[in-house]
């Protein structure tokens, strides 16, 4: 038997802005005319295709969701192709038992409800025969002529419930390219060769600035940030302009740390510093050991438009300051506080004040003298 070569494309989905989708997966049952009309489009635009096996995923993935570590709803694709003897069928749908997918990279996450794109997984196991010149076809006719036909559009929008702007058949490549160009149009032109580096090259490291210039890496295995007081203190930007800059930073971490995340990349400080520590709350510093002797305080300082962009839990009158917390979004606050509350017996309840000075170390402090 020839030895079998996996190829990736996605059908990309383009949905109207109303209705929302009535479904964003479909039951085992309800994939088969999907896949079906799905097969007679890639028979049309890939001569050659009728010698490989196509596996489609039937849940509505954001382009966050392909693009992830081992692209890994393709390779749970392959897994569960493995499962199926190759007689089984040449068109497969994987699609949901009582709304459960058999792999959870297979299963749209509801943060992302809102995606105007929607992409379906595709997987085409070709025999090594005919591999290349499939694989050829592939990238070099999706992107300019992979238009899903009028019978795959009504498919999609009877099946899942929804109205379309546009459907059509993308490579891995393509899609690459696709988020890229979106990327750098949304402002996140930074954050894509680490996004990058993570998919292709996993084991290379890769560095870069953010747009404001704080240092971002790929270490090989996770994204390493560098923490607003970090830099603050290697920037030193004039001390009037410290506190917007300590704000600014602590918004562009939250959006590079929301964005990485979604494409499921763990978090790291930069340069493993010592005592910072990235969890799903928020970014949490350890600066000094507890001091027994003191009664620690917790103090949140307040940006506009940013809610709380720091925790500082220890003696405040002295200035000690035992930990520096940073919540990545509202969402994670309760679970910074539980966090802090778990390190120390902090009986005192906590003052809020708006964010008033950072210091040379980049160290943020409240407009209130830190008293009891």
């Amino acid at each position: 038997m020839s030895a079998i070569v996996i190829l990736h494309a996605v059908l990309a989905c383009e949905l109207s802005p109303q209705p929302a989708p009535e479904r964003l997966l479909l039951e085992r049952a309800g994939g088969d005319a999907l896949a079906g009309a799905i097969a007679d489009d890639l028979q049309r635009l890939l001569p050659g295709i009728e010698h490989a096996r196509l596996l489609l995923g039937t849940g509505l993935l954001d382009a966050t969701e392909i693009l992830r570590p081992g692209f890994a709803a393709h390779a749970a694709l392959a897994e569960l192709g493995l499962r199926l003897p190759r007689g089984h069928g040449a068109v497969i749908a994987i699609g949901a038992h009582h709304g459960r997918m058999p792999a959870a990279a297979l299963t749209p996450a509801a943060e992302f409800s809102d995606a105007p794109m929607r992409y379906l997984p595709l997987l085409i196991e070709a025999e090594a025969e005919h591999a290349d010149a499939l694989g050829t076809r592939l990238e070099q006719i999706l992107a300019n002529a992979g238009e899903a036909s009028a019978r795959s559009a009504d498919v999609l929008m009877r099946s899942y419930g929804l109205r379309l702007q546009h459907a059509r058949y993308l490579s891995l490549t393509d899609l690459l390219a696709l988020t890229c160009v979106q990327y750098e149009h949304a402002g996140f032109a930074a954050h894509w060769p680490l996004i990058e580096a993570a998919l292709l090259t996993p084991a290379r490291r890769e560095a870069t600035l953010s747009p404001r210039g704080a240092r971002w890496q790929w270490t090989g295995a996770r994204v390493a940030l560098e923490t607003p007081r970090a830099f603050v203190a290697r920037t030193q930007p004039d001390p009037d302009a410290r506190v917007h800059a300590y704000a600014a930073a602590v918004f562009e971490l939250r959006q590079a740390a929301a964005l990485f995340r979604a494409h499921a990349l763990s978090l790291t400080a930069l340069d493993d510093a010592s005592g910072v520590q990235f969890s799903p709350a928020g970014v949490i510093e350890i600066l000094r050991a507890p001091d027994a002797r003191a009664a620690p305080g917790l103090h949140a300082c307040t940006a506009p438009g940013l809610g709380i962009v720091a925790l500082l839990l220890g003696d405040s009158a002295a200035r000690e300051i035992e930990v520096l917390a940073t919540p990545l979004d509202a969402a994670g606050l309760p679970g910074l506080l539980a966090t802090l509350a778990a390190r120390s017996d902090c009986t005192q309840p906590r003052r809020d004040a708006p964010l008033a000075e950072v210091d040379v170390q980049g160290m943020p402090w409240p407009r209130a003298p830190l008293r009891h």
